[in-house]
């Protein structure tokens, strides 16, 4: 069987080398692909094909793929968390270096000097002292969000001397693990922008992040604060930054997010969405989700999807693989066993995982499963999505 993957932005090609061609066809233009891989294509407004079975965005933001619709209709769509967290860590050190020593406004100063020889020597001398800034070491930097890119700012920042504090009520395991010993924990989002000389935002677009950053947290900022935002641009309201940058309440907000409101500020340093734009990330993040996307269309395995739960079954040595996805309500893993009972199928492994209103079941029987078999699974009202994978244990590679 040859999978079909379409890509609709340039990725990769260390990242589409992970998906061989015996087994891949893989082309910008495909009329029913299997997959789909993209970094930054406006999804919303594009005719998905009834065909396609995964969606990979090579990077962490799925903001421009329809994930609800996906959702409904059996679809997971995959990301790459982390795979560009260092390209983004190192952006916001240099958001740091860059407002602290006042460097960008600095800079537009000498460029904006006509005065050549010793009265350009005079000018720079007596103007220098407008960009008088702070070192880090002792400063407070505080990170909402400590997911894989908080976690490394946190840690980097700490190696730069500054004492750190991070707010993050859902970090996982993992993370909390990789976070330095010294970062302490602020109880709450308020109590974080209240302690920090700095505030660095790492945290997902989401309803509840939304305006995150409103005048009334502002307002619970230090005087002189620095706002650093390489998340979204939502995550913040702009007015509220705009009129706190006006009043001297923050000093700097250094963000990832060009709009008209915020180009040509002085107290703003704003780049054209850098965060993870580097060759290594950029490989990173492909070579991530070819990976992904390949052992969910050969074997069923999830990890790293937005709208389905991690699910990762080996498979059997000597059975056949079946993946079902349906709406998670009761009584659903009884059809599906019944249904295989029925039609003498005995089941070797099950597993079965649910998140939201989406369940994932893997199932492994002894023997090829028929085609009357596969379209009783589907006719089970709930199942959105049945797969069939065939034999994947070891006697099949």
């Amino acid at each position: 069987m040859t999978f079909k993957v379409q890509t609709l932005n340039s990725i990769s090609a260390k990242g589409l080398d992970r998906l061989p061609r015996d087994l891949y066809e893989i082309a910008s233009e495909l009329s029913t692909p299997d997959a789909i891989i993209l970094r930054s294509h406006n999804m919303h407004d594009m005719d998905i094909p009834d065909s396609v079975r995964a969606i990979g965005r090579a990077g962490a933001g799925v903001n421009n793929i329809p994930v609800a619709d996906m959702s409904k209709r059996g679809v997971p769509v995959f990301n790459a968390p982390g795979a560009n967290a260092n390209a983004v860590k190192e952006l916001v050190l240099a958001g740091l270096l860059l407002s602290s020593r006042n460097l960008m406004s600095a800079w537009r100063y000498v460029e904006d000097l006509t005065s050549t020889g010793d009265d350009l020597k005079k000018e720079v001398e007596a103007g220098k002292k407008r960009f008088k800034g702070v070192e880090l070491p002792g400063r407070t930097l505080g990170v909402a969000g400590l997911g894989a890119i908080g976690v490394n700012v946190a840690n980097a920042a700490q190696g730069l001397g500054m004492s750190v504090q991070g707010f993050d009520p859902g970090i996982t395991v993992n993370n909390a693990w990789r976070l330095n010993a010294g970062v302490s924990e602020a109880l709450s989002i308020d109590e974080l922008l209240s302690r920090s000389d700095f505030v660095s935002l790492h945290v997902p677009l989401v309803e509840d992040t939304r305006g995150l950053i409103d005048a009334q947290r502002i307002k619970l900022m230090r005087k002189g604060a620095v706002l650093l935002n390489f998340s979204r641009a939502e995550i913040v309201d702009e007015d509220a930054v705009l009129g706190a940058l006006e009043s001297g309440k923050i000093n700097y907000y250094v963000c990832d997010f060009p709009s008209e409101k915020l180009r040509g500020h002085e107290r703003v340093i704003t780049l054209p969405h850098l965060g993870a734009s580097t060759d290594e990330a950029e490989d990173n993040s492909a070579v991530m989700i070819a990976e992904q996307l390949r052992d969910y269309l050969e074997v069923g395995n999830i990890r790293n999807s937005v709208n389905f739960p991690e699910a990762i079954m080996p498979p059997t040595a000597n059975a056949h693989r079946i993946a079902v996805v349906n709406n998670n309500v009761p009584n659903m893993v009884g059809q599906i066993s019944s249904t295989l009972a029925r039609h003498g199928h005995n089941i070797a492994d099950l597993l079965n995982k649910s998140k939201g209103e989406v369940a994932y079941t893997l199932v492994d029987v002894d023997a090829e499963v028929a085609d009357e078999a596969l379209e009783e699974l589907r006719g089970i009202e709930g199942v959105l999505c049945v797969r069939y994978l065939g034999a994947v244990g070891s006697d099949a590679a």
